[in-house]
């Protein structure tokens, strides 16, 4: 794969109890297309990876969310499992940083329950995607439009339901991500985080 993100930084925001291979594939492809990733956590030291139910490997965090600075990164990933996306969506700091890249119209990805994230950050209100179906209330019930797809792009978002998706979701993760900044993302989420 030609190294089209040579130079890009992309942020992964991940705390304990992520679905390990929606964090490691992803990231792959990333480092494999020239992107300097780095875990972004709540809490230092090692973060738990899950394959389902069962323990999965440890992993680095490079940063915790009080030393990243948002406005260093290009882009964000937000990969699922169940427990991770709960713990940051009831963490302020982590919200805060997510709302970030939609203000500033920076490309993000989110797969499975990762839109739960979106959804407390409240910039979900007017955009199509998708999610882990047992989720898909929660996408209506904020004001977005949620599609049974196994990848959706709306305007610099991707979104994809599950592991199975991860190869089409890393191709358009790839393609928003080389686009880079989206002035039209950036006005949508300013409207909605005023409001």
């Amino acid at each position: 794969m030609a190294r089209k993100l040579d130079g890009k930084k992309v942020a992964i925001l991940v705390t304990d109890g992520f679905e390990q291979v929606e964090m490691t594939k992803p990231r792959e492809a990333l480092d494999e297309a020239g992107a300097e990733t780095k875990i972004v956590s709540p809490k230092p030291g090692k973060i738990q990876g899950m394959h389902h139910a069962d323990k999965g490997d440890k992993f680095d965090v490079d940063l915790t969310l009080d030393e990243a600075r948002p406005e260093e990164f290009d882009a964000l990933l937000i990969p699922g499992g169940l427990m991770n996306p709960d713990a940051l969506r009831s963490n302020d700091d982590a919200l805060e940083f997510t709302r970030h890249f939609f203000r500033e119209g920076k490309p993000v990805a989110a797969i499975c329950h990762g839109p739960w994230v979106l959804i407390d950050a409240g910039v979900v209100r007017g955009r199509t995607l998708t999610s882990w179906p047992a989720i898909k209330n929660d996408v209506k019930n904020a004001g977005g439009k949620w599609v049974n797809e196994e990848v959706v792009v709306d305007n610099g978002l991707v979104t994809s339901r599950k592991p199975d998706d991860i190869p089409a979701f890393n191709k358009k993760m790839i393609e928003e991500f080389c686009e880079g900044r989206h002035e039209t993302m950036a006005t949508a989420a300013s409207a909605v985080l005023e409001t």
